[in-house]
C-alpha cells in the first residue's frame, strides 16, 4: 500500500476548495479513536469529510455512502471527550478557508465562530497526516494556544514536539518529502477512470481499511470460538473421566444385596462380613460399621448406590448437553474459518458474542442463502453458518426434501428440493456437503442424508443443531 503524500493532499484540497470555503459544519462524529466524520453543508449539498489518522491508513477524503459502509463505520453510544470538545467549539460554525502547509501533510480548516461573549473568533482544525504521528488538533489562531487534540503528546513520548491542551501550537520540525509513487498512481487512475482525486482516495483506502478490519475481526472471532470450544471440550473430558472413576458404584448395590441375603447368618455390630459373592462366584469380605446392625449397614450401601446412580444420571445428562455444545462450537468455529467477508462475520456475531438481544433483532432479517437452481423445480440450498442452517431446516425444508451433512464433521447443511430424486443429484449434494465442510481436503469423508421429516431439533438446542434417524451414508473421495 502506498502512503498518503503531500502531492495527493494538495491535489485534493485544490479540487475541493470551492466546496470547503463557506461550508457549515453541521455534524461531528468520532466512530473510533482514530476516525472522524464531519458533515459539511454548502450550496444545498451535504458531504461527509472522513478523517483517518491510523498510522497505516492516514488520509482524508469525502467518503461516499457505499465506502462508509465498507469501512464499517459505527458510532459509539458515548462520544469520546475530544469529539464532545469539537462539537462544543466548532459544530454549526462556518469554514472561512482551507490551507495546506507547503511540503508537509498538514491540512488546516480555518473556522469562523463566536466566543462566549459573542465576539467573532477564528479557530483552526489542523489535520496532521504523518504516519504514527498523525493527529487532529484544534487551536485558537489569535493566541496559537491548543484547545484540544485527538492524542496528547507529552515529553515522555516525544522530545521534538509536545502537543496537548493549553500550550502553543507549533508545526512539526521537519517536512515530509513527496511520494512520487502515489502521484503516478493517481495520474494513471485519472486517465483510466476519468474520475476525481477524492474518489480515488476514497476507493483506494477503503479497500485496505476493509481488509484490515475484516482480518482483525475474523482473528478475534477465531480466538473466541476456539476458546469456547476448548472450554467445553475440557469440561467434557473431565466428566467422562468422572463417569469412568465412578464404576465402583455397583459394588454398593451388591454389598447391600449380599448382606440382606445373609441377614440371619451374620452378626450385628461386626467390623466385617464374610459372604459368598454369587454374581462373581467367589468369597468376599464386606467392611461394616460396627455401630450398626447388618440391616442398617445394608441400607447404608443402598443409599450410597442410589446416590451414585442419581449423580451418574445427572452427569450423563450433562455429558449429552456438553456433547451437543461441543458440536455447536465446532460448527461455529467452522463458520468463522469459512467466512469470506464482513457480512459473513456480522451474521454470526450474536453467536460469538452471545448477545441474545441482538439475536432477537436479527431474526427479522432474512439471510442471503446460496442456492443452485437445477431447473424443473429442483433447487439445492447451502447453509453458510448456524443461522442459515437453522433457517434452511425450519423455514425452507418440506418433509420429503433431502438433507445432507458430513458425518462427525462441521459443515454446511445441504438441502435438496426436487420432485425427481436421482443418484446423480444425491452424489452432487454429497460432494457439495464435503466441499462446504471442515473435511473438504480429506481424501475420503462420509456424508449422511435423510428426509427432512426425520430431523429433530432437541428442546433448548443451539442454533442449527439437529438430530436425525433413518439416514444413509455415502463415501465421497
Amino acid at each position: 500500500m502506498i502512503s498518503f503524500d503531500t502531492y495527493t493532499l494538495e491535489a485534493f484540497v485544490q479540487e475541493e476548495n470551492l466546496f470547503f470555503t463557506g461550508a457549515r459544519i453541521s455534524k461531528i462524529q468520532q466512530p473510533s479513536r482514530r476516525e472522524f466524520l464531519i458533515t459539511l453543508r454548502n450550496s444545498g449539498e451535504n458531504r461527509q469529510l472522513y478523517i483517518n489518522i491510523q498510522p497505516q491508513f492516514y488520509h482524508i477524503c469525502f467518503a461516499k455512502p457505499e465506502t462508509l459502509k465498507k469501512r464499517q463505520i459505527e458510532n459509539p453510544k458515548q462520544p469520546p471527550m475530544f469529539c464532545m470538545l469539537l462539537r462544543k467549539y466548532i459544530e454549526n460554525s462556518k469554514i472561512a478557508k482551507v490551507n495546506t502547509v507547503k511540503g508537509d501533510r498538514i491540512f488546516e480548516l480555518l473556522i469562523e465562530t463566536y466566543n462566549e461573549i459573542g465576539e467573532k473568533i477564528y479557530l483552526c482544525l489542523a489535520i496532521e497526516l504523518m504516519g504514527k504521528h498523525s493527529n487532529v488538533i484544534l487551536y485558537n489562531t489569535d493566541t496559537d494556544i491548543i484547545i484540544g487534540c485527538a492524542h496528547n503528546v507529552g515529553s515522555d513520548k516525544s522530545r521534538a514536539r509536545e502537543v496537548y491542551g493549553g500550550i502553543p501550537y507549533v508545526y512539526p520540525p521537519s517536512p515530509i518529502s513527496l511520494n512520487q509513487n502515489f502521484k503516478s498512481l493517481i495520474s494513471e487512475y485519472k486517465s483510466e477512470n476519468n474520475s476525481s482525486i477524492n474518489n480515488f482516495i476514497d476507493n483506494y483506502y477503503s479497500q485496505f481499511i476493509y481488509k484490515d478490519k475484516f482480518g482483525k475481526l475474523k482473528n478475534k472471532y477465531l480466538t473466541t470460538a476456539s476458546n469456547k470450544l476448548k472450554k467445553v471440550t475440557k469440561s467434557l473430558d473431565e466428566m467422562n473421566k468422572k463417569i469412568l472413576s465412578d464404576g465402583d458404584n455397583d459394588k454398593y448395590r451388591l454389598y447391600g444385596d449380599l448382606l440382606m441375603a445373609n441377614l440371619y447368618q451374620l452378626k450385628d455390630f461386626s467390623q466385617e462380613a464374610k459372604v459368598y459373592d454369587y454374581e462373581n462366584n467367589k468369597n468376599i469380605q464386606i467392611p461394616l460399621n460396627n455401630t450398626k446392625t447388618i440391616k442398617e449397614n445394608a441400607n447404608k450401601f443402598y443409599k450410597l448406590y442410589n446416590k451414585g446412580k442419581t449423580a451418574k444420571e445427572k452427569l450423563s445428562d450433562l455429558i449429552n448437553l456438553y456433547t451437543m455444545q461441543k458440536k455447536y462450537y465446532e460448527q461455529l468455529l467452522y463458520s468463522v474459518e469459512s467466512a469470506e467477508n464482513m457480512d459473513d462475520l456480522l451474521e454470526i456475531s450474536p453467536e460469538i458474542e452471545e448477545d441474545k438481544n441482538k439475536n432477537k433483532t436479527e431474526k427479522s432479517k432474512s439471510s442471503e442463502i446460496r442456492n443452485i437452481d437445477k431447473n424443473n423445480g429442483t433447487k439445492i440450498y447451502i447453509g453458510k453458518n448456524n443461522k442459515q442452517n437453522d433457517y434452511i431446516i425450519s423455514k425452507l425444508a418440506a418433509n420429503e426434501d433431502l438433507w445432507f451433512h458430513t458425518k462427525d464433521c462441521p459443515g454446511s447443511h445441504i438441502l435438496l428440493k426436487t420432485q425427481h430424486v436421482t443418484d446423480e443429484l444425491i452424489l452432487e449434494c454429497a460432494k457439495l456437503a464435503k466441499e462446504n465442510s471442515q473435511g473438504k481436503n480429506s481424501s475420503k469423508i462420509g456424508v449422511i442424508y435423510t428426509q427432512r421429516k426425520y430431523l429433530r431439533k432437541p428442546p433448548k438446542a443451539n442454533l442449527g443443531y439437529v438430530t436425525y434417524k433413518n439416514e444413509k451414508e455415502i463415501i465421497i473421495d
